[in-house]
């Protein structure tokens, strides 16, 4: 049998290097808020430990390790006393600056303290700082604050999680990646996009697509997003999807409905909490703004269709994510985004802040000419109609 080889004399292989040993710096999303309130001490994993929430007298909620320094009971199984978790072991009090402040049937009080976790609470989220090396928020990763957000205008969150085998990053290239909107998440017609840009800078990244329409001649304002101004849109679809650091993502969505020229406005929301270094829990949320002109029901039944929708697309992804290959060297096609640069943006969320090199966060666009994938595209849309 005759030997074969590649025309370079080899084959190309898979690279990958070994995962990250460190979980990414930045805010991540324990869950909805409301969700650790109602009297008693709620677990979550995160960063290969066990963490615990509990809310205080005033509302405010702490988050400590989990297990107790004493014989290491699990104070998610305890009980809120006061402002303090009791250890369900032997009844010891951890108040939510991390210090033992009582031990019932003990003289003294030891003075060592568990570790506190810088937590806020953020459009109904509860998200807390994660940092290998120790150090505290800076200004730039602040959040952003959703305009409207707990006003009659708007819905409440419709919320649900999943567990996702891999490492985050395979989700994360999904924000420069137009091709899979049309393989994964079936087509609209016109294919997958008409326009596809990614913007990266400092710790935000964020994919920019409209499907649908005329856009000959369209000017997309990157410096000035469509937040707000629906009666803007030219196609179909607007999307405005950030990345704010490595875990924490908002997309704006515009939606014309039917031919009615109506427009469905909603936030969709994807969070990353790494539960170990290659599993990490993703949540998924909707928002939809309220039709004036339905009634409170009406609005209800049109915000579950929304979140059923968009939950049912997003978790498509998922199958993917737990079947691929990790790849370092991927081959791209000029109608590929910027994937290698996308993961330069994220890398410099897992090294420490003085090795971040400077092409990791300076401002970087990309627009992806898609004219040929959309006649592929449509080609097939038409061949399909037809059997």
């Amino acid at each position: 049998m005759a030997h074969v080889t590649n025309r370079e004399g080899r084959w190309r292989e898979i690279e990958a290097a070994p995962l990250p040993t460190r979980y990414a710096r930045g805010w991540h999303c324990l869950g909805l808020a409301d969700s650790f309130r109602g009297g008693r001490p709620h677990g979550v994993f995160a960063f290969g430990r066990k963490l615990v929430v509990f809310a205080l007298d005033s509302g405010e909620l702490a988050v400590l390790n989990a297990h107790c320094l004493h014989l290491g009971g699990d104070l998610s199984e305890g009980r809120i006393v006061g402002d303090t978790i009791a250890c369900p072991f032997h009844d010891w009090r951890w108040g939510s600056d991390g210090r033992c402040v009582a031990v019932p049937y003990g003289k003294n009080v030891p003075v060592d303290r568990t570790r506190v976790w810088t937590s806020r609470e953020v459009n109904g989220h509860l998200v807390i700082w994660h940092d290998p090396e120790g150090n505290g928020p800076p200004a730039e990763s602040d959040l952003p604050v959703l305009e409207g957000y707990g006003s009659d205008e708007w819905s409440d969150w419709l919320w649900c999680d999943d567990i996702i085998e891999t490492h985050p990053r395979e989700l994360i290239d999904n924000l420069a990646d137009p091709a899979h909107f049309f393989y994964i998440h079936g087509q609209r017609q016109g294919g997958a996009a008409d326009y596809f840009a990614n913007v990266f800078n400092g710790q935000v990244a964020t994919q920019y697509m409209e499907q649908g329409g005329d856009l000959a001649g369209s000017s997309y304002a990157l410096d000035e997003p469509y937040l707000g101004r629906p009666e803007e849109i030219n196609g179909d679809l607007r999307s405005e999807s950030t990345w704010h650091g490595p875990a924490y993502s908002i997309d704006h969505l515009w939606w014309k409905v039917g031919d009615s020229g109506n427009v469905l406005q909603s936030v969709l929301f994807l969070g990353i909490l790494p539960i170990d270094l290659n599993r990490f829990r993703l949540s998924f949320g909707i928002l939809t703004r309220k039709d004036p002109d339905l009634s409170e029901g009406e609005n209800q039944m049109r915000h579950e269709a929304n979140f059923t929708q968009g939950r049912d697309a997003t978790f498509q992804d998922v199958h993917i994510w737990k079947n691929k290959a990790r790849i370092d060297n991927p081959m791209l096609s000029e109608t590929d985004g910027p994937i290698y640069h996308l993961r330069k943006w994220y890398d410099q969320f897992y090294v420490d802040v003085a090795d971040v090199p400077p092409q990791a966060t300076a401002f970087f666009r990309k627009e992806v000419d898609l004219n040929h994938a959309n006649q592929v595209w449509n080609a097939e849309i038409a061949a399909r109609a037809r059997t």
